[in-house]
């Protein structure tokens, strides 16, 4: 019996060690077969590489659309002011290749008739009234509109910057969308009628078009322009230099004046000649308050004229080809000229600002 019942045990042990063996190998993890497709297809693996190498494809088609419709874009953009610079400057420079006529006279003469000929049988075209005439202007215009732009910067982004940016700014930028003639119209009735009533209580006679009405007109047409980029440069210089003002005893103004405005100096720059740019090349609000008279300014409340007033009311009174209408490409070519500088300024103005600051 003893012997019966230790073979059963040791039969009953052989029997529980594959049950245990069996579990532990049960973890193992079994490489399956690709199962194909019950019409015994491709197997699944293969179509997920397909899939994804389309998808591949599919990027790779929107990144060379999208590089090509942007690099269509630049060309577009290249071709246009290439075209333009090239008519202006191919008409410009005929008045001093076709038409003969001398480019220092054509800068330096003050009298202009281009209708009758001078001494030397030639056409009186002295551009320089309308040159004075413009530059006036745009200098006098920005000094009216800058203290007002800058206070108001200040005040927007330094005293009260929750009025300035949810109020001030947005009505300030309302003034952007005021078509031209518009500012013409209230500059011809209110601003001209002011200066002639003025003159007239201090016992002068003027007709109030001149050079001094149209700088206030203008001074309000870029009053926005100047306002909005000394925001954004105001607001441009880190709080981390406000804050180590403070720390040494600095008064609001005193970081005002000692930190914020010397390190947004470039960028407030850059918002002035910006501005100068807008008002130089403004025309139709300056002609109706200007007084038109080519004529050199002999003072800020004389009628006077600018480049772009000549150009607005000859351009299109006189034939293609003619000896007038060379002269007044001239007179475009020599406002481009100016707006290249402007913009040429403005790029040197921002390279030694990054290069200030490192």
């Amino acid at each position: 019996m003893k012997k019966d019942s230790q073979i059963q045990r040791k039969s009953a042990r052989a029997v529980e060690v594959p049950r245990i063996v069996g579990k532990a190998e049960a973890p193992r993890t079994s490489v399956r077969k690709p199962s194909t497709s019950p019409q015994g297809g491709v197997p699944q693996l293969a179509a997920v590489s397909r899939g994804s190498s389309a998808g591949r494809l599919t990027k790779q088609m929107i990144e060379r659309v999208g590089r090509g419709v942007t690099g269509a874009c630049i060309v577009l953009v290249a071709l246009l002011v290439v075209t333009l610079v090239a008519m202006v400057a191919g008409r410009g420079i005929a008045t001093f290749t076709a038409d003969g006529i001398d480019l220092g006279s054509f800068l330096t003469g003050t009298t202009w008739n281009p209708h009758q000929d001078d001494v030397n049988g030639m056409p009186t075209v002295g551009a320089l009234p309308m040159i004075a005439g413009s530059f006036s202007v745009t200098l006098l215009s920005t000094l009216f509109a800058l203290p007002i732009a800058f206070g108001s910067a200040i005040f927007v982004v330094e005293v009260a910057p929750r009025f300035g940016r949810r109020v001030f700014q947005p009505l300030v930028e309302l003034l952007v969308g005021i078509p031209s003639v518009v500012y013409g119209l209230i500059g011809l009735t209110v601003i001209v009628a002011w200066v002639r009533g003025a003159a007239d209580a201090m016992g002068q006679t003027i007709t109030g078009f001149g050079i001094f009405s149209s700088a206030i007109v203008l001074a309000v047409m870029i009053l926005p322009t100047i306002t909005s980029l000394s925001i954004d440069a105001l607001a441009a210089v880190p709080q981390e230099y406000r804050e180590g003002s403070y720390a040494l005893g600095c008064t609001r103004w005193q970081t005002i004046w000692n930190v914020v405005l010397k390190s947004s100096a470039p960028s407030l720059m850059t918002a002035v000649i910006l501005g100068m740019t807008r008002a130089f090349g403004e025309a139709l609000a300056v002609q109706m308050v200007i007084g038109n008279a080519i004529q050199m300014p002999s003072g800020l409340f004389t009628p006077a004229s600018t480049l772009t007033s000549v150009l607005t009311m000859g351009m299109g009174n006189e034939a293609m080809g003619t000896v007038y209408n060379d002269v007044l490409w001239s007179l475009a070519l020599l406002l481009l000229v100016m707006s290249l500088v402007f913009i040429m300024i403005i790029h040197l103005i921002g390279r030694k600002g990054a290069a200030k600051r490192g």
